[in-house]
């Protein structure tokens, strides 16, 4: 292939780097190098020449220097990125990390373990608060009319084994437990490292096809973990490349049914913070078509329910209760049903207290406060104790509830409840709701029960 210089033809000093770590040869680089492009179609013929030339700093075009990544990847036992290997063309590429639907799974391993190790890095463009929903259009439509990946089974790299799968599983829950109780800012940057530092090597690692299959859909569920708590610590640009990646590895999964769940769950609900409410119920359609016949009655309830969400906020008061009858009735059909155990693991946190969750959100942006205090209240009665961040959202929920009926002092103390509940939490989705509600009292607030409530809050302020 032709080569092009790269800015100023500086000698490539990281390139230099990985293949001393990697103890190759030139020509032993350029042979793994041609291997891995013969793999994906490519027919390189490099030797060791062309190996000194990119230590010089010339840097191949087309797919070639991710191919050079992946052989090198190979030999350490670990992803490398273009970006490590010197071959970004100079330019700053974080800010399209983790925004693509990679065709391969090799690429979908590159995509996600460069996001993790970028977001253990901090970089700014990661880190950046703002996000747009044009974002996610192209991944979930990628996802809606890719094939099955054939195979992902990995013969080279230290052992992948089902233990290994169930220690990701097993850490996924004690960390949701953690993100649930004590809320997101506790608990992200262990997820985040754990990514990086353990499950990017399990992915690089050899397995079977049928683990590599339980690998992929164990690491989809953690990724859909951190990207809400990316929305958890208000950083909804970082959310929306975790929901991509997530999305993703449930495709190498072949685990239609939770990349449905990562559009409604996940991909939904963020558009909802970015403020655009008829892409919410797109999403959750596109869920509903993408995984028609493989997901269970519990799993439509959320889809559907995600969809009514959307409605609400477009003040669209009919469809909002055609989408949420059809939630009602397959919650119904999930909850009498026999073969209850058919659930998924991710859809059984979706009980009567989420789900009356879900309708109150929608009461509440159609302006109809009488039942959604009254779903407000069945989330209430029905969210454990642990779920304290929950439990405070819906105080809040309830809170506004009484106010749009004019009930200050209900509304005042239902607000207090959830203060406190926050308190304890590291939630900036929490605050979020908290300033909302404030924001609702500003025309009440020269009245004494509103003054004393604003009192209240001063200290945490």
């Amino acid at each position: 292939m032709a080569a092009r210089p790269l800015v100023a033809r500086q000698p490539n000093e990281r390139l230099q780097a990985l293949i001393q770590e990697a103890g190759c040869s030139n020509a032993g680089l350029a042979r793994r190098v041609n291997m891995c492009g013969a793999e994906q179609g490519l027919d390189l013929r490099y030797d060791k020449t062309s190996v000194a030339r990119w230590l010089r700093g010339q840097q191949p075009r087309g797919r070639a220097p991710a191919v050079i990544a992946e052989a090198l990847g190979r030999k350490l036992g670990r992803t490398v990125t273009v970006e490590e290997i010197g071959m970004a063309g100079g330019r700053n590429t974080a800010a399209g990390i983790g925004l693509r639907f990679a065709p391969t799974v090799s690429g979908a391993v590159e995509q996600a373990s460069e996001l993790w190790r970028s977001d253990v890095g901090r970089r700014d463009l990661l880190a950046a608060r703002s996000g747009a929903f044009s974002a996610l259009v192209e991944p979930s439509r990628d996802w809606l009319i890719s094939a099955p990946d054939p195979e992902v089974e990995r013969r080279t790299g230290p052992r992948v084994g089902a233990s290994d799968v169930a220690a990701v599983r097993d850490t996924t829950a004690a960390l949701s437990e953690l993100d649930h109780r004590y809320g997101s800012g506790h608990v992200r940057p262990v997820v985040v490292h754990y990514l990086n530092s353990v499950v990017s090597g399990l992915l690089t690692g050899s397995y079977t096809e049928a683990v590599g299959r339980e690998l992929f859909a164990a690491v989809a569920r953690l990724t859909e973990l951190a990207g809400y708590m990316a929305v958890d610590t208000g950083q909804p640009g970082l959310a929306q490349r975790y929901y991509i990646q997530a999305l993703r590895l449930a495709q190498a999964a072949d685990d239609r049914a939770y990349g449905g769940y990562v559009l409604a769950a996940g991909m939904s609900h963020l558009a909802a913070s970015l403020g655009t409410p008829r892409e919410i119920a797109q999403l959750a359609r596109a869920a509903q078509e993408g995984t028609r016949g493989r997901v269970t009655p519990r799993a439509q309830a959320m889809f559907h329910a995600a969809e009514a969400r959307g409605h609400a906020l477009m003040g669209d008061a009919r469809t909002c209760q055609l989408a949420a009858g059809r939630a009602l009735a397959a919650f119904d059909r999930a909850e009498s049903a026999t073969d209850a155990g058919d659930d998924p693991e991710w859809i059984g946190h979706f009980d009567a207290a989420y789900l009356a969750d879900e309708l109150a959100h929608c009461h509440r942006d159609l302006n109809q406060p009488t039942p959604a205090q009254r779903r407000a209240e069945e989330a209430l009665a029905g969210h454990p104790e642990r779920r304290a961040r929950r439990r405070a959202i819906d105080l809040l929920l309830l809170a506004t509830a009484r106010l749009q009926q004019r009930e200050l002092e209900h509304a005042c103390h239902a607000g207090a409840q959830a203060a406190e509940l926050l308190n304890g939490l590291r939630s900036q989705r929490g605050s979020e709701y908290l300033e909302d509600f404030r924001a609702r009292l500003e025309p009440h607030r020269e009245e004494p029960v509103v003054r004393e409530f604003a009192q209240r809050l001063e200290p945490a302020a």
